[in-house]
Formats: C-alpha cells, structure tokens, sequence
C-alpha cells in the first residue's frame, strides 16, 4: 500500500491546488512554449490552459478510481498491478510503439537496443513435443559453444530448478545471470537422451552481432573486377555501423579494393537505434550530408541528423534490399540512400514506419517507450503507412489515403512518394511458403531431423538434400503429426455447415464426401508435393548445425533470386546508372 500512500498524496497536492482556484499548479507541472508578441497568443494562451485543466480534472478523476478500487473492493487489490494494467490501456489507444516498461522487462529492452546481454550464448527452443526446452542453437565462440552444448540437447534443469514443462522465457531467465557467475545445467545430449550429463557453465557479457554474415557473391576469386561484396544486417543496436565498416574493409581487402559493388540486406530488418543508421549512410556519403530529420510536438524533438566523419566507400556502387519486414532505421537509411540517389533500391515495399520513439523514466526503475516524433528523409518525405491519430469509428487505423499521398524529388530529380514505406526502384516479388511447408517447420520436425541428421554427419557447406536423404527423412515423419489444415479442406468445411443449415446436406452429402476424400489431410502427398520446397529449407537447418548462422545464411544465398538480381544491377554500370538517373525500371 505504500505506492497508494503516495499516489495519493501527490494527487491530493494536485486537488488542492484545482480547489484553490484554477489551473496555475497545473499549468507548472506541464510548462509550454512562451508566446511571443501580443496578437494572435490570447487564443493559443486559453485553448494551453484549457488542456491543462483538463489534464488535472483527468489525474484527479483517475486517483478517486484507484483510491476507491484499493480502500473499498470486496477482494484484496494489487496496485501495482492495477497501475500496469490502466498504464497498458492508456497507451494502447495512441498507436503499438508507445508501451510502459516496468523494471523487470528492461532486461530484455536492453538486450533489443545493445544486442548484449549476460548469459550463456545460446538460442533455446521448446521440443516438438513440448515437454521440453532444448537448444535449439548455441552462438559460435560463446560460453554455450565452448561448453559442447549442440542443438537438440534436452535441458533438464537449470541451478537445480527442473525445466519439465517449462515454458521457453522460464528457462531463460534461469540460464541469464550476472556475467562471471556458474550456471549448472543437467542435460540430456542430442546424441544419446538416455544419458544424463551435468555442464558447468561460466557467464559471459553475450554480444549478438548485427552483422552475422558478410562475402562475396558468386564464387567470386580474389582480385576478381566483377566481384561484389555482401553484407547482411540483422537489426541496428550498438555499434552495428562498426560491424559495417569492418565487414566493408575485409570485403574491399579481399579483391584489392574492386569491388563492382555491395549489397546491403536489410530485409526482415525491423530497426532500432536512430543513430546507428545515420552512421551507417555516412560511410556511404559525404561528411555533414542530412540523412533524416525528426519533428515531434516540443521543440527538442526537431533535429537533423547530418553524417559526421569521412565515408569509407563513397563510390562503391551500392544496391539496398529490403522487404515488407523492413522497418523504422531500415527504411531511414534505403530512403536516405535512395533520396541521395546514392543507391538502387531493391525488393518490395517496405512496412512504413515513419515514427521514432524516446525512452522516459516513470518510477519504480521502470520507463515509458513513448512516440514522440515522425522522421523525414532527405526529400522531406514521410513514410509512415498507418494513421494513427485519425482512427476509424470502429477504432481501426486506416493507411494514408492516396489523396494525401504527395510526391517529392530526390537529388538528382527523381520522383519518390511517401505515405506508405519505401518503394524500391527494381521490384521483385516476395517468395512465400505454401501453408504445409510452414506448419512443418513451425512444428519443430524439420530441426529435430536436423539435430540427429548432425550427429551422424559432417555435411559439406555446399550440402543439398538428395533423393536418398530426403526418402529418409519422409520415413522418419511417418509416425509424426504435423496439425494441418488446407484452406480447401477448410472450405468445405464451412461449405458443409451451410448446407445443414439450409436444409441440402442431405442432397450433397455423397459429393462433399467424395471432395473430402480426394482432398484429405495426406502427409505423405504433401511431403511428396512439396519437396522442391522443402529439401533446400531441411538444408539450410543441417547446415546451421556444423556452420552455425553464418553457414546457413551462405547456404541460402544461392537460390535467392533478389540477391541475384541486385548483383546483376551492380555489374551493369549502365543499368545501375540509368535507375539512379531516371528512375525504377521501365
């Protein structure tokens, strides 16, 4: 009750204040701007002190509500727990970025916004089963790696406390700790689950790369002029624009500084640190160049952020890839890039957040994760696709209409639009999985076969699946369930109950059952059907267990048509030109 006590002491201060006559205490609290001149501020000066007003009859309301929830309800209350709750609803009603964070998440906040985190270096997952919690991939170098712990290792217990039907955050939470602290863990190895084993692991301070993969694209030899560089970016928290620089060197180091270009992928890239990106453009443009500028409601929300320092790779040609997961920073810097006319910009639209987020401390160690501007690349162009401060009646956010949409010029003259992400100049179309192949992997299968698959073998970092392989892994799934339903088989489902509803389900009944059995949840016709699908993704995850994320990434790359695409732009200087010059393609 001593939050309550508080509370309500700080809010009857407030009351007072109202009662003594007006809003003066009020208006201290929430300071504005100082008007400038006589004419025109009498409005603007009434309208402030009505809205202040407002929110001291509002703070006043809330805390009669709280004091008469905890003093009068028929149930003992947790305050805190009705503070969290009313903390959550308010910020739902602005938009999905604004969210109170309470001190026992700010571990996992930090770990978003660094990358680090103090623990043993490994991704755990739920079994298939889901009996268990089990590795599912231990970082290469990490206290887990060094340790031996392989993915499909069964964790029994952590510091003692068993992990039987533990959920994944559970477990979690026991094997992060103080860095130089002992976790113990008991385990049941992948290669033998009916040994028990107990590993003693020291912590480290974890840091994730941003940048888990960079090469060259093609098998292209040292010293090759044709040769173009990769480079993946995961997400944008501290000092990923270093991760960048390095990767670039080591690229330029390799073929003696000829590169025909880089590809930079920040596809499924959904942002994070404002700052991190307009480093990352500067190794690309020229000293004091604006990449973005933030305009919020108070004047120390609007700021430009120009590049410091000298780029690194002013004239490398450059090709940005990004997708309908590549948001916030990743579309700062494509559309920064783009804008510069700096960079070709490939793949599909990108997701359209336009808005930018500061931490604030609330009390109690936790903060408020609050939107407090929009940002605009060079072009003056925002590209925030949702609405949120025009909500339908429904309460539903609407995109931007297209009458609003307006057009803009980039540096070179070129038209660009904002309103809903990023467009890029060469589109290519988005590749998805059939609905069977994503409930295979989503049910764990496909890592389990994996994991054993690993045990037995050293595959080649060029592995592929053959026939034999594969008629293996269809054996193995034959006493498994994969919980699958097609939308046809949905369909008719409802097709079937529309019928029993009008009254013909006794006319149609032969031919719905004849559709159901032609169309019937078959396994092993799926496994058949979808084996061109499924053979490269069983792959990859094989892969991963000898050559780690980095393997895995390399292995993808040669089937992935966009990548292909933004190198064969990179190689022909009068493509790359005229897109830069022009605009997309034609």
């Amino acid at each position: 009750m001593r939050m309550l006590r508080c509370l309500m002491l700080v809010l009857a201060g407030w009351a007072v204040s109202l009662g003594a006559g007006g809003f003066r205490t009020v208006a201290a609290a929430f300071p504005r701007k100082q008007q400038s001149g006589a004419a025109g501020t009498d409005s603007s000066a009434v309208a402030s002190q009505r809205r202040d007003l407002e929110v001291g009859r509002s703070m006043e309301t809330f805390f009669n509500i709280f004091r008469e929830v905890n003093l009068h309800y028929v149930d003992t209350t947790s305050p805190s727990g009705l503070v969290r709750s009313a903390a959550d609803a308010m910020l739902a009603e602005l938009d999905p970025y604004t969210e109170y964070l309470p001190a026992d998440e700010m571990a996992d906040f930090e770990t978003r916004t660094t990358g680090k985190y103090a623990g043993l270096g490994a991704l755990i997952r739920k079994s298939s089963d889901g009996r268990w919690v089990e590795i599912a991939e231990p970082y290469r170098g990490t206290p887990s790696d060094r340790a031996g712990l392989r993915a499909g290792d069964r964790i029994l217990s952590v510091d003692g406390v068993d992990m039987a039907g533990r959920e994944v955050a559970f477990a979690s939470d026991r094997m992060r700790g103080k860095a130089g602290t002992v976790a113990e863990l008991v385990i049941c190895p992948v290669e033998d689950t009916t040994v028990r084993r107990t590993v003693r692991i020291r912590r480290e301070r974890i840091a994730v790369p941003a940048v888990p993969y960079y090469g060259l694209l093609d098998g292209a030899e040292s010293g090759d002029s044709g040769a173009v560089g990769y480079i993946r970016l995961n997400n944008f928290t501290e000092n990923c624009a270093a991760e960048v620089r390095s990767a670039l060197a080591a690229l330029r180091g390799e073929v003696d500084g000829r590169l025909a270009g880089v590809v930079l992928d920040l596809r499924g890239n959904t942002g994070g640190i404002l700052g991190e990106a307009v480093k990352i453009v500067g190794l690309f443009v020229p000293r004091n160049t604006t990449v973005v500028t933030t305009r919020g409601r108070t004047a120390a929300m609007n700021t430009v952020y120009r590049t410091v320092g000298e780029p690194v790779a002013p004239q490398v040609p450059l090709a940005v890839l990004i997708n309908s997961g590549s948001a916030s920073a990743s579309e700062i810097v494509a559309g920064a890039l783009q804008d510069l006319d700096r960079a070709v910009i490939v793949g599909q639209r990108s997701f359209g957040k336009g808005l930018v987020q500061s931490t604030r401390p609330v009390g109690e160690r936790g903060y408020v994760k609050l939107t407090t501007a929009k940002y605009y690349t060079p072009s003056g162009r925002c590209i925030q696709a949702l609405d949120y401060s025009h909500r339908n009646e429904d309460g539903s956010v609407g995109t931007v209409p297209d009458s609003l949409i307006a057009s803009f010029s980039t540096a070179g003259g070129r038209v660009v639009y904002d309103g809903g992400g990023i467009m890029p100049d060469v589109k290519t179309d988005a590749e998805y999985l059939s609905k069977f192949t994503a409930s295979l992997l989503a049910s764990g299968y496909a890592d389990d076969f994996a994991n054993r698959y690993a045990v037995e073998h050293e595959p080649e970092r060029e592995f592929a699946v053959d026939d034999s392989t594969y008629a293996v892994f269809c054996g193995w799934m034959a006493g498994r369930r994969i919980a699958f339903e097609s939308g046809t088989e949905r369909l008719l489902g409802q097709l079937r109950r529309m019928a029993e509803r009008e009254k013909y389900a006794e006319r149609i009944d032969g031919e719905l059952a004849a559709i159901a059995e032609k169309i019937r949840d078959d396994q092993a016709a799926e496994l058949a059907a979808f084996a061109a699908e499924i053979r490269p993704l069983l792959a990859d995850a094989i892969v991963t267990r000898w050559y780690y994320d980095a393997g895995r990434i390399e292995h993808m790359l040669r089937r992935d048509r966009t990548v292909r695409r933004a190198a064969s732009v990179l190689r022909d200087r009068g493509e790359y030109t005229r897109l830069l010059t022009l605009g997309g393609e034609l």
